[in-house]
């Protein structure tokens, strides 16, 4: 690939990125522009800019790799990314939208009245936010060096300092149109190649990636472990989805409870039709780019296939654009991350100890500069695992401690604080240790397996939690419960008072 290309493609790509955000700016003027950019979105802006977010490094790079590493297996990491946001429709898309939050914690507050369980879902944002951060910072580490030959380290703080000045030029304003105009970047950056890709493959008369027997079969792994390690990736993926902070707060940017529905149901095609294409690179990668795997490099099988398959000219320009779009992706999930941690840090800070000195913008603005210097830093100094991989444990995290809150919060009247404290508590931990174990030294067996893929069991603890302590606490169900439930559960065009 050349240098030059891929060069101008990164460059392109930021200028564009900051220019969007800087148009943002212009249009950023109140608290709530920052925060929800006035709740003013439509469905169509909304569900690209989801879009946008939602793809990131583990879909771009991460699917592929996995694909040309271990054949049809994996596959359930894009259904489950997929189908979660299904459930997202059905169980909490439009009450949340009604509740008039501005982030989980919000949310949190108003239902249970608690300063503490509000303090404990802050703690969580941040910690699912730094977990998803680190994968996408080494992600842009990995495809600068991968184009270019550069230090990975480049690569990392070039993404974390465009995303810094946009949301601290913009906030959500800002970002929504970045990530709108970064999804469909990201669609053409894969799209485009692998038309060419597939004549080439075509024409040329290569044989099948495999024997299909052996590979195209439903089920290649039937034994237990393998088993569990599937079931355990469809609950991360199909629950995590909805806890997802970068996630759940774009939601409450649209006009009602109505149009964040339309919003999830848009959303379902774009991201549907989107994983088609990665699938498409890890089956390529079989034929042309096998070798990758034993060198430890499967995650750059999307970059290195134009220039493998095609070579020349075509090649190159063809390979900057797939670098252009996995830029884009790096760029637009980080961006969705560091808001939503910006979001709920900057609450704090303005409402607890820089109360009167700063206003919740200004918090806001510097919530984000300081909250991407952890997780770059831990990108710096961590050892790259397949982003795929890792981004599977901040959705084991959040399905084990957000999806609980927000299903018993919006549908179970019983929720009570010391509930809710435990369920995030003893899932949050759950899940947290099994990643520190997983990634530092994982276990051979069963145990190796459990914690490597937690989320079968960490969340039905995180559930078992909420719903056995809210029982032994049936006192502490918050009085203003049945308002709450009449908010979140009543349409917006239903006159109430009547």
């Amino acid at each position: 690939m050349s240098t030059t290309h891929a060069a101008v493609a990164v460059a392109l790509v930021s200028l564009a990125t900051l220019g969007i955000g800087a148009f943002g700016l212009r249009v950023s003027r109140t608290t709530s522009d920052f925060y929800v950019a006035s709740r003013s979105v439509s469905p169509s802006l909304n569900s690209s800019a989801i879009g946008g977010e939602y793809l990131s490094a583990a879909s771009f790079l991460g699917v592929a790799g996995l694909v040309l590493t271990s054949g049809p297996d994996v596959l359930w990491y894009p259904i489950g990314w997929t189908a979660g946001y299904l459930l997202l429709l059905v169980l909490v898309a439009a009450p949340l939208r009604r509740s008039g939050a501005y982030t989980i914690p919000d949310f949190a507050q108003v239902r249970l009245q608690s300063v503490a369980v509000r303090r404990a879902a802050t703690l969580l944002v941040v910690g699912v936010g730094w977990l998803y951060l680190m994968p996408q910072f080494q992600g842009a580490g990995l495809t600068l060096r991968t184009v270019s030959g550069s230090p990975g380290w480049v690569g990392m703080v070039l993404v974390a300092g465009i995303v810094v000045v946009n949301v601290v030029a913009g906030g959500m304003r800002s970002i929504t149109f970045v990530q709108a105009f970064q999804y469909w970047l990201k669609l053409t950056a894969l799209l485009v190649p692998a038309v060419f890709l597939l004549r080439a493959w075509a024409l040329d008369g290569t044989p099948s990636p495999v024997a299909p027997d052996a590979w195209f079969a439903p089920w290649s792994t039937t034994d237990a472990q393998g088993l569990y390690t599937t079931y355990s990736v469809l609950v991360a993926t199909f629950l995590g989805t909805m806890g997802l902070p970068h996630v759940v707060v774009r939601f409450y940017t649209n006009p009602d409870g109505h149009a964040a529905r339309r919003t999830t149901l848009i959303v379902l095609g774009l991201i549907g039709g989107f994983y088609l294409l990665p699938t498409v690179y890890g089956v390529l990668g079989r034929v042309y780019a096998s070798d990758l795997v034993a060198a430890g490099r499967a995650d750059t099988v999307v970059l290195e296939l134009p220039a493998r398959v095609l070579g020349g000219g075509l090649g190159d320009v063809l390979s900057a654009l797939v670098t252009a779009g996995a830029f884009a992706a790096f760029l637009s999930t980080s961006s969705g991350l560091t808001m939503a941690i910006a979001g709920v840090v900057g609450q704090s800070l303005s409402a607890g100890p820089l109360a009167g000195r700063l206003s919740p913008i200004s918090s806001l603005r510097l919530a984000a500069a300081g909250c991407v210097l952890v997780p770059l830093g831990l990108a710096l100094a961590a050892e790259p695992i397949p982003v795929a991989s890792s981004v599977t444990f901040a959705f084991a995290l959040a399905a084990s401690t957000f999806c609980p809150l927000l299903v018993l919060g919006i549908w179970w009247r019983g929720l009570t604080a010391p509930g809710a404290l435990a369920g995030m508590a003893g899932g949050g931990l759950a899940a947290l240790l099994a990643t520190v174990v997983a990634i530092s030294d994982r276990p051979g067996g069963w145990v190796g397996t459990l914690v490597g893929q937690p989320a079968l069991w960490s969340v039905p603890l995180g559930f078992g939690l909420m719903v056995g302590v809210s029982l032994l606490t049936r006192s502490r169900v918050p009085t203003t419960v049945a308002r709450t439930m009449v908010r979140l559960h009543t349409p917006e065009h239903v006159d109430v008072r009547r």
